[in-house]
């Protein structure tokens, strides 16, 4: 089981998300209010906090949201997980659609430190059942 350390949004795409600690998820759409939301496959980014971490004690002050996450969750290694895995928290079920992402213009973390996880390990998800989801909560591979 995992837990939500952070729930992210931006206004517009290419730019860092911020921590807004809880949203609401939209059944085939995304979360409310994210640019990234809408009727495609990535509706929803998630990756493992303890990638982060491990990716900040390289040196790289980097801030919740920063890699453009929409859920950045404790304890599961998320690329390791096939398409097509189906993640509940509450009445929220996400189902995997893409594991990485190709990075076609490095981003400003990378032109800081010279590395960015997210393309190898960030997941991408559609939402299967909408709800809300908030910091704190579990989050399990069903």
């Amino acid at each position: 089981m995992g837990k939500v350390m952070a729930v992210c949004i931006s206004k517009k795409r290419g730019t860092s998300k911020i921590n807004i600690n809880e949203a609401k998820l939209i059944t085939g759409y995304g979360i409310e209010r994210d640019a990234h939301a809408g009727i495609w496959h990535r509706q929803v980014s998630l990756l493992s906090y303890d990638k982060v971490e491990e990716f900040r004690k390289k040196g790289a002050g980097v801030e919740d949201g920063a890699f453009g996450e929409n859920l950045l969750v404790e304890g599961i290694d998320f690329k390791t997980l096939p398409v097509g895995t189906r993640i509940v928290c509450g009445e929220v079920i996400l189902e995997m659609t893409q594991v990485g992402k190709e990075c076609h213009s490095r981003c400003g973390i990378y032109k800081q430190v010279g590395d960015c996880i997210m393309p190898r390990e960030g997941v991408f998800a559609r939402v299967i059942r909408g709800g809300t989801i908030k910091v704190g909560d579990g989050l399990y591979v069903s």
